[in-house]
């Protein structure tokens, strides 16, 4: 069996999806590829299929919240880092995402693994991926209203206890004993 040699992944997808492909940067030696947010799902059945490429292992997707002022496209940006086993190359592939309507194709059908990542993403940051096998929370209980990471949303503390404020805090602590 012979091994087909290794491609530029960057002009490869330039070259058969020239308008799916937005914007690509190059940091230290590693690519992201931002694409637009309607073709994700025939960008990664393209890096995962195309020899020369076959990034066949989908190690994370992260997704972040620019808010409140954000120099990005748009609100959100969903990333994926994939990985060519066969190449040994890694690879990012990033969408932005709206803020009005935060929603992307899933990829579940490329990468079944992608099922809980999505799902966390959706739980966490609000960003809903159409066509998900089963969206539903799955860290937060589903009444829970809101979405923890995103960076408008309120945050909860506990004022720590000093020997100066230990009277107060026991008060707000019906279990605590003196």
């Amino acid at each position: 069996m012979e091994i087909a040699p290794a491609l530029d992944p960057l002009e490869s997808v330039r070259s058969a999806l020239p308008d799916a492909l937005l914007d690509a940067k190059l940091f230290r030696n590693e690519i992201t590829l931002i694409v637009d947010r309607g073709s994700i799902v025939q960008v990664m059945a393209y890096l995962r299929d195309t020899p020369g490429l076959l990034y066949n292992f989908l190690s994370d997707i992260s997704a972040v919240d620019y808010y409140p002022e954000y120099n990005r496209p748009e609100r959100f940006g969903v990333s994926y880092h994939l990985y060519s086993m066969l190449y040994n190359r890694r690879l990012r592939v990033k969408v932005f995402v709206p803020e009005e309507a935060p929603e992307v194709e899933t990829v579940t059908g490329i990468w079944p693994g992608a099922n809980w990542l999505e799902r966390e993403i959706f739980d966490m940051m609000g960003i809903n991926f159409k066509g998900h096998p089963d969206m539903r929370r799955i860290l937060m209980p589903e009444d829970w209203d809101g979405h923890p990471h995103r960076r408008d949303y309120p945050l909860g503390y506990e004022q720590v206890q000093f020997s100066f404020n230990v009277e107060e805090i026991l008060k707000h602590k019906p279990s605590a004993k003196k």
